[in-house]
């Protein structure tokens, strides 16, 4: 699999700057170091301030190849670590780390260089454009897309936005599966809505007796797309008498403008939701291009299929066994638990065979391959894994983010029904009732791989438990101090430019280095986030921000001295201004890896 580079960073990340210096005095106390033993040294935030602003395990990884007890390397460490000019104290703690506390204007230039970078603040070369292609939501045009569908439309999106924060060259893309038994489905029950639409009286029961698997959707949403099929055709795909025409008179016309007013209600969801991909991948196309037989004699060119028959499964029955020979796949051989089917024993491709050819053709163009996927989707990753490896030589990775599902409550019970669809709460349901910031910021709250309870009440109360509204109200807050100040002083006073200018030296409080460690470790954040590929890092660090920065506030109705604006003291309010609009910077800027609207002001 193809790895992001650890060393590569971004100028404004304090941390990235600390490690490169750590590791060069490491190499001086340590003649000889193994580079790989050097770049894993890492430079963290204290848990404790106390116990100063980093810490660094350099001296631990050094111990075994330099056969030296980790005190020893430490205390070395720690004498050359306090020659550098931004270090006040370095001490020995534990049985080898160094902590490390910083003089104060090196936290102090921290929200000099935020307001420097703007929105570009955190952002890192960490990527050095490694490609990767993001393949999420990918929702079966069979109906409109619903909450199960949004957790996964989020965290693909937000982690695009974050990878590319990261220094990352990121293709956005959907796979539309308009091909199957599924769309055929589809299909048929567009032709019953239409038959309706023209005055036909044909009942669920009496139509599914026609179609080859039964009436398989019956939501009204397919209600206004047959009536647009009967605007463009009238009657002419019904028999004389308006009843069902045989299918070669209607079928083509019925999929093709179903699966199209289908996917532009899709897109329309997508972007009431704030989202747009790059590709559209459409399943037929790819198996009308021969790709997925490309593949699959790729594979056997490299000796990698055989006839055989597959062991009876224990347990739920995959659709890929038989009891015959079929046409497998060796993906044992790259780390699988067994080997998969590819064709059955009639000579036709199964489903994974088709997804081979897919991810084959993505890999083209790709060196990192990621699928969002909902969480019954566990098995499915190391058999492609495997195909991936095989077909690429190990030189394209394959990774897959898990989505669990959303569990969306109201007054405390289950909300399940929606009257246009039919059974579920679609999206527009959950955007027209909370909004799309509030969507997007609760579906990033917690790990895409954990079960999560969607309040449709909490997500708009205006408490401190909701971390939107938290936030929010700290970005707000921070405009609102912004405002006055360019009332009390002149716009001119608080334009970035201005404000570059300031001494920070004032800004030594507790609670104020506190916001300067929660700015300096952002950048931090967006490369640990990206490396894991967990986006739901960025909300985290959001919500802790606001937490230190309404602490800021709380603590300033005590102590005068913490307070923003001093209208008799011009050059103290503008050092504090300089944190407050730090502060609002950084949030933008992570709100905007989470593809969140900050709010200027609460309403």
């Amino acid at each position: 699999m193809a790895a992001a580079p650890q060393t590569a960073h971004t100028t404004d990340c304090l941390f990235a700057q600390m490690r490169d210096q750590v590791r060069e005095a490491l190499r001086a106390v340590v003649p000889g170091l193994p580079d790989e033993v050097a770049d894993r040294v890492d430079v963290t935030p204290t848990r404790d301030p106390a116990h100063g602003d980093m810490a660094t395990n350099a001296a631990m990884l050094a111990a075994k190849p330099a056969r030296r007890k980790p005190a020893d390397i430490a205390a070395g460490l720690t004498e050359k670590l306090l020659e550098l000019p931004g270090v006040e104290k370095a001490e020995v703690a534990g049985p080898g780390f160094v902590n490390l506390t910083l003089k104060p204007e090196i936290l102090q230039n921290v929200a000099r260089s935020v307001l420097s970078a703007g929105e570009g603040f955190g952002r890192s070369s960490m990527g050095q454009g490694t490609r990767i292609n993001i393949e999420y939501v990918s929702a079966n045009p069979t109906g409109p897309m619903h909450v199960g569908h949004c957790r996964g439309a989020v965290v693909g999106d937000a982690l695009a936005n974050l990878l590319e924060a990261a220094g990352f060259g990121v293709t956005r893309e959907y796979y539309i599966n308009d091909a199957g038994t599924q769309v055929v489905a589809l299909t048929w029950a567009t032709y019953w809505r239409y038959l309706q639409a023209i005055g036909t009286d044909i009942d669920a029961e009496t139509f599914g007796k026609l179609t080859p698997n039964g009436l398989q959707y019956q939501g009204d949403y397919l209600v206004p797309v047959a009536e647009a099929i009967v605007q463009l055709h009238g009657r002419a795909l019904a028999d004389e008498n308006g009843g069902p025409a045989d299918p070669s008179v209607w079928f083509d016309i019925i999929r093709a403008e179903t699966l199209a007013k289908m996917m532009a209600a899709i897109r329309e969801d997508l972007e009431g939701l704030g989202i747009q991909h790059e590709i559209f991948a459409s399943e037929a196309a790819t198996l009308a291009s021969g790709r997925v037989d490309a593949a699959i004699a790729s594979l056997d060119a490299k000796g990698l299929l055989y006839e055989g028959v597959l062991e009876p499964p224990k347990g739920k029955m995959p659709e890929d066994w038989e009891a015959r020979p079929q046409t497998l796949f060796c993906s044992t051989e790259f780390g699988d638990d067994q080997d998969r089917a590819l064709r059955k024993s009639d000579g036709t491709n199964t489903y994974f065979a088709n997804d081979i050819g897919y991810h084959a053709q993505k890999a083209e163009k790709s060196d990192v391959l990621i699928d969002v996927l909902g969480a019954d989707h566990g098995g499915y990753v190391s058999r492609m894994k495997a195909a991936i490896s095989a077909l690429t030589d190990g030189k394209t990775g394959f990774e897959v983010v898990m989505c669990q599902i959303v569990r969306v409550v109201k007054n405390g019970e289950p909300v399940r029904m929606s009257k246009r669809a039919g059974t579920f709460v679609t999206l527009r349901d959950l955007l027209d009732e909370v909004g799309r910031e509030a969507v997007r910021f609760t579906m990033l709250t917690r790990k895409a791989d954990a079960q999560m309870e969607f309040d449709l009440d909490a997500v708009v109360a205006q408490t401190r438990d909701n971390p939107v509204f938290y936030v929010q109200y700290a970005h707000a807050r921070c405009r609102s101090v912004l405002r006055s100040a360019e009332a009390m002083f002149g716009a001119d006073a608080v334009t970035t430019e201005s404000l570059l200018k300031t001494d920070l030296s004032g800004l030594t409080s507790d609670v104020e280095l506190a916001v300067l460690r929660r700015l300096a470790s952002f950048p931090r954040s967006v490369e640990a986030a990206a490396s894991a590929r967990e986006p739901h890092r960025i909300a985290t660090y959001c919500i802790d921000l606001a937490s230190d920065f309404h602490s800021l506030w709380n603590r300033g109705r005590e102590d005068t001295t913490l307070r923003f604006l001093h209208e008799n003291n011009r050059e103290t309010s503008l050092s504090k201004l300089a944190l407050v609009s730090a502060i609002a910077g950084a949030l933008r800027s992570a709100l905007s890896i989470l593809g969140v609207v900050p709010v200027e002001e609460m309403r």
